[in-house]
């Protein structure tokens, strides 16, 4: 059953919410800046029992913040951000439950079936999730690193979703494109990660209210998560409460 799954998104040292499409190295367009930290976020989600969320580290500045959020909800928050083989062991360490890798799993531009083997040593595949956030093409949905800024040549389609699950515990996958907008979700491509996906998946982009949670739960079958950001209310959106959203976890168990 399609779950909500909480976010931290961290930019700066600081809790933000962006657009996804407009990052690179001299900044992004903000949507909200929290006047809380890491650590209130983890906190909340750890009282409220929400599970399967993550922290995503946009970039540099932000380990401090990192790791004062994994130790506030050990074993409650996956970790993304510049994970590569040398530095997974010890984020788990840290208290995430899992560690989530994208970037280092491409080198110059091609996908490294020998990079995820030696990450897969240090975290196992329980441990593990891919992070296949991507770009919509005219020819399907492209996965895009560096922060979203180079679209590589590993398109998300069945084929390749069926053999990268043998090798993790689940997917995270923004939709780069309409990540931060609030203007809905990319239903095509909820539609083929309920589909085809024999692992557990978070989509993350555009969802705007509760109804994108329904909707999400009828494209997928239920076999899609949703992350909620720029709209929730308490990263200062107007279109769904975090009250809502648990409220409708508990409906769906």
């Amino acid at each position: 059953m399609t779950q909500f799954r909480p976010c931290i998104d961290l930019h700066q040292g600081k809790v933000k919410q962006i657009v996804g499409g407009s990052l690179n190295d001299k900044g992004a367009t903000e949507n909200f800046i929290s006047e809380y930290n890491a650590e209130y976020y983890a906190g909340l989600y750890r009282d409220q029992g929400l599970i399967g969320g993550h922290v995503i580290a946009l970039g540099k500045g932000n380990e401090e913040e990192v790791l004062s959020a994994l130790r506030t909800y050990p074993n409650g928050l996956q970790f993304g951000g510049g994970v590569k083989q040398s530095n997974a062991e010890s984020y788990l360490k840290a208290g995430a439950s899992h560690v989530i890798v994208t970037s280092y799993l491409f080198k110059n531009g091609e996908f490294s079936w020998d990079r995820l083997d030696k990450i897969k040593r240090e975290t196992g595949t329980d441990r593990l999730v891919l992070d296949l956030s991507c770009r919509r093409t005219a020819d399907g949905w492209y996965i895009a690193t560096d922060r979203w800024q180079t679209v590589t040549s590993t398109q998300v389609n069945h084929e390749n979703l069926m053999e990268l699950a043998d090798h993790c515990d689940e997917f995270l996958i923004h939709a780069a494109d309409v990540e931060g907008l609030q203007a809905g979700i990319d239903e095509d491509l909820v539609h083929l990660l309920g589909q085809s996906s024999p692992v557990g998946v978070t989509y993350a982009g555009g969802a705007r209210s509760l109804d994108d949670l329904k909707r999400v739960h009828e494209l997928s079958d239920g076999k899609v998560d949703l992350t909620i950001g720029s709209a929730l209310d308490i990263f200062g959106g107007k279109g769904v409460t975090l009250d809502e959203c648990i409220l409708w976890n508990q409906s769906q168990n």
